[in-house]
């Protein structure tokens, strides 16, 4: 399995795996724990959609993985239960100066797809971690 490149604690808590980041595309796979299902016993719908935004994203930042991006907006569509080892695939669609936009689907272990989603990214420069980076993306973020 690759690295991301960054340390993202929520996606370590998820359990995501990188397979692959490059040339645009991106894959990962994904088995829920039982803390990650829903009411009816599959995976919940905000961790596919987790999985689906971090999909994109890395497909964004497989052309410049010394910039980071930001989420500006995205669109899911539910297409079935999503059950057992998943695996994500993202494109990168079209990229300008600042913007990436990107696709992503969420496969069930028999190749079905479950989740579908289209995505915008803004490329930010990265920053230090620590006291006030949070601020200090936010200001770059919106420039």
């Amino acid at each position: 399995m690759l690295d991301f490149g960054v340390e993202i604690p929520f996606v370590e808590l998820l359990g995501f795996a990188m397979v692959r980041m490059q040339d645009g595309e991106s894959e990962l796979h994904y088995e829920a724990r039982p803390e990650h299902l829903n009411s009816f016993g599959v995976t919940h719908g905000g961790a596919s959609m987790t999985l689906l935004d971090v999909t994109m994203a890395t497909a964004a930042r497989s052309v410049a993985p010394e910039m980071g991006v930001v989420t500006i907006e995205m669109k899911t569509s539910f297409m079935q239960a999503a059950q057992g080892p998943l695996v994500a695939k993202g494109r990168l669609i079209h990229r300008t100066a600042t913007l990436a936009f990107t696709e992503a689907t969420v496969f069930d272990a028999k190749g079905r797809p479950c989740t579908h989603a289209t995505g915008t990214f803004k490329y930010v420069r990265r920053l230090p971690v620590g006291p006030g980076s949070v601020n200090e993306l936010r200001t770059i973020a919106t420039d």
